[in-house]
């Protein structure tokens, strides 16, 4: 039984090489140029502004940075679908358009659901002290005081 999974794993190992290849022609999942800022909120603070962006932005705005593994599927299929969702909930550099989960937004990063655990092991900016959450979750809530986005 042994032997015979030894003689198997080249051609497992080889297969799921072709199929990796194969999927990167896949034009599903690339990353796209950003579209233009419109109009980001009215920040209460500078402070605000460089905390959002550093945990924020990537995905919740059209600034996104796309890092090399956003380009390889299937990885890239879930930066690009990931981007997409947050941006549809609430995108800061679309505050003109409806954000359909500001009204959420402080308390999931009060809950600590945002920035996304997947994202912060990649990206070692976007983690932030319990003094920088405290300084981003009074920021958003003056900020979304001051400039509320449409409603629905």
């Amino acid at each position: 039984m042994r032997s015979r999974l030894k003689r198997l794993l080249p051609f497992v190992v080889a297969a799921l090489a072709v199929i990796l290849v194969a999927i990167q022609f896949v034009p599903f999942g690339r990353p796209t140029p950003n579209p233009p800022t419109l109009r980001e909120p009215r920040w209460d603070s500078p402070r605000t502004r460089e905390l959002v962006a550093r945990a924020c932005m990537d995905c919740h705005s059209n600034n996104s940075r796309y890092p090399w593994y956003s380009y390889v599927a299937p990885v890239s299929w879930l930066v690009n679908k990931d981007i997409t969702e947050a941006r549809a909930q609430m995108n800061f550099s679309e505050w003109d358009r409806v954000q359909r989960g500001a009204s959420e937004a402080i308390q999931v990063i009060e809950k600590g659901e945002m920035p996304l655990p997947i994202y912060v092991p990649l990206h070692p900016e976007a983690r932030l002290s319990a003094d920088e959450r405290q300084a981003l979750i009074d920021g958003m809530r003056a900020t979304l005081e001051a400039d509320r986005p449409r409603r629905r």
